[in-house]
Formats: structure tokens, sequence, C-alpha cells
């Protein structure tokens, strides 16, 4: 999978939005102002939030993923050349928790799933 396919992948969950907050390349998206997913200037992995600590040890434990830099215990980097049903299903549910973790007033603002 490619950095472009993983960016068509985040654009096209409603109401994500791309930036580069750091500069020198980075893609970064979010939703409702909070980050879903971010690609280094590397762009070797993708970075995605997961349910818990405990899922993101258990994908780093069994293979899946590494351990994301810089970001909590429970987010996790996913190599752009895994499955590319396996990156966008994490890519997706990485959007799908942190929109379901907004205040319901920004939830409110957003577009319909």
């Amino acid at each position: 999978m490619s950095r472009e396919l993983v960016n068509e992948i985040c654009a096209a969950q409603p109401g994500a939005e791309w930036s580069d907050p750091w500069g020198g390349g980075h893609d970064c998206w979010k939703i409702g102002g909070k980050t879903f997913a971010v690609t280094g200037t590397a762009g070797t992995h993708v970075s995605v939030k997961t349910d818990s600590a405990e899922m993101a040890e258990f994908l780093i434990e069994t293979g899946v993923a590494e351990r994301a830099a810089y970001l909590h215990r429970s987010w996790v980097a996913l190599p752009l050349d895994s499955a590319p049903d396996e990156l966008a299903h994490r890519i997706r549910h990485s959007y799908r928790l942190v929109r379901g973790n907004l205040p319901k007033k920004v939830q409110a603002t957003l577009p319909a799933l």
C-alpha cells in the first residue's frame, strides 16, 4: 500500500481534514481537530489509534504493527506495505474511535457517517 492510498482512505472519512502541523512533509489526518492517522516524513508507516494500550501491545506482539513513536501507548505504527484490507480497517477504526470521543457538540457539527 502506498502513502497515496493511505491518504485516499483517510480523505474518504466524513469530515476528515489534512494538515502538516510539524512541517517537512507529514500527513496528519484529523476529525474535529483530533488526530486519527499520521504518516511521517519517511513515509514507511501510518500511525493509528487502537481501542487500548493492551490492543496496541497485542498488535505489536503479533507482528502486525510497531510501537508508534511520540504517541500514547494505545497508538501503533503499521507498515505501508501491510495487507491493504488490514490497513484500511485500522485507519477506519481509528477514525471512528477518535470521532466517538469528541464532545457531543463537536460531533453534531460533523457530516453524517
